[in-house]
């Protein structure tokens, strides 16, 4: 007998299948194939175009000889989420972009081809790394998103004890709850996190740290050498427009997360704002933007639309996910803005888009405003010593690299270089990573200078 019951788990199971990953991977033969078209040039371009200076030509060539293990030892040495980045980085502006074939229309799949070899290694297990003793110093990650976990993975393999405090049920960060399934499934990220969990690296989840007698100070009492601040820009922006105050506007990121939790069944689809037959109208025209109105035609809405003061070249979201937004029929109107958001009995029903001076009213159910976010303060306000500027981001140093003005905590990824892409966190966070490496060396040392010791004598 079919049951309502029965129906629930239909239309999950219809709804996940439309968050499946949109974008295939290769199979082995195409890999390869693709591996070998590369030039292997002498001043590789593409390594130059990449955040990390990944060794590209020297992985692709191994992987076209079919040593798949060897290319992934290759990729280690500088990158921590491989699988990750084949995925979501913005290859089109960074390794691709600077590929010499790209002359002839041709330049090779950088980001189609770590993928796969990420993907290979993670189902086949090829690489378990020598790991050296955890005597070097202890080590205090707040936050597991790429940054925290490419500080944790780098100082977990040069000997440190790492430890990562996260106020999720799970760790991943934006990378397991901002980003869509369909653009990066969350078993890709719990296997990443899972590499970084065999380096020795243990995680602390549904720790939040700055509340709950867990501070800095405690941290440091509790014999950590050092901190790192990943914390991110959970903190989203909001607009000035009459009506932005009404239920029925909500931030994209907010959205975002529980659209994923009710994915991993952890919500109802009746917590989830947007729902069949809907008209949404989007805010902004990034990343985010583009994945909560891919997200919300998932969902069901009858109409999608994103709403832009600028032109399509302004735009910072990158051109293919544009292009596969259009494909899956989101509508988009540039120049022009929400200006005002009208409710009925205070329930969201219009919304009034201004353009070149014009105006016209549309219906909408739902207004999801993807505008940016800032620093949360919980931690900075609850510990004395760490400068921020006037937005809230967090003042770091040159030497050594990503301390703060408190002495020992450290900060990197976008709590202090602003919103970014995945990699360019990375590559912040494996500097600071080099940074802190210093500073507990340097304190370790001097402490021995300073404790002294027994003299040594000439030998006569």
């Amino acid at each position: 007998m079919f049951t309502a019951r029965n129906r629930i788990y239909q239309n999950m199971e219809t709804e996940n299948k439309l968050f499946q990953e949109v974008n295939e991977g290769y199979t082995m033969l195409e890999a390869i194939n693709e591996a070998k078209r590369c030039l292997h040039c002498k001043v590789p371009q593409c390594k130059k175009g990449c955040p990390i200076s990944h060794d590209i030509p020297d992985w692709i060539h191994e992987l076209s000889m079919g040593n798949l293990g060897n290319a992934m030892d290759i990729i280690n040495n500088k990158s921590n989420l491989p699988a990750v980045c084949g995925r979501v980085c913005p290859h089109e502006k960074q390794c691709e972009g600077h590929c010499v074939l790209n002359k002839k229309g041709q330049g090779i799949h950088v980001g189609k081809l770590e993928r796969f070899i990420a993907d290979f290694d993670g189902n086949m297990g090829l690489i378990r790394e020598n790991l050296l003793p955890k005597t070097r110093g202890k080590i205090a990650v707040i936050g597991s998103g790429p940054a925290g976990l490419t500080i944790a993975g780098d100082l977990a393999r040069q000997g440190f004890n790492v430890e990562i405090f996260e106020m999720e049920p799970e760790p991943g960060g934006v990378l397991m709850f901002g980003i869509p399934e369909y653009r990066l499934p969350k078993e890709i990220v719990r296997r990443e996190i899972k590499k970084i969990e065999e380096l020795g690296v243990v995680f602390h989840c549904n720790t939040t740290v700055g509340k709950d007698n867990l501070t800095i100070d405690k941290l440091f009492e509790l014999g950590y050498d050092a901190i790192f601040m990943g914390t991110g820009t959970g903190k989203p922006k909001k607009l000035n427009i009459p009506g932005s105050n009404l239920k029925g506007v909500r931030q994209a990121i907010w959205f975002l997360r529980r659209v994923s939790l009710y994915n991993e069944g952890n919500l109802s689809r009746e917590e989830i704002v947007v729902h069949e037959g809907n008209r949404v109208f989007v805010i902004g025209c990034g990343n985010t933007a583009m994945d909560a109105a891919r997200t919300a035609v998932r969902l069901g809405a009858s109409h999608v639309e994103v709403v832009y003061h600028r032109t399509i070249n302004d735009m910072s979201a990158l051109r293919s996910e544009y292009d596969e937004a259009v494909e899956e029929g989101v509508k988009f109107s540039w120049e022009s803005s929400i200006v005002e958001i009208h409710d009925e009995n205070g329930t969201l029903n219009e919304v009034v888009i201004e353009s070149n001076g014009e105006r016209r009213v549309e219906k909408a159910d739902f207004v999801i405003m993807a505008v940016g976010s800032a620093p949360a303060s919980r931690i900075v306000s609850t510990t004395t010593g760490i400068d921020v500027d006037d937005r809230g981001y967090v003042l770091t140093r040159e030497k050594p690299y990503g301390m703060t003005t408190r002495k020992g905590v450290f900060a990197g990824g976008d709590v202090v270089n602003r919103p970014s892409t995945v990699v360019l966190a990375m590559r912040d966070a494996k500097q600071v990573a080099e940074g802190m490496a210093q500073y507990v060396d340097a304190v370790k040392l001097l402490e021995a200078i300073n404790m002294g010791g027994e003299l040594k004598k000439p030998e006569e």
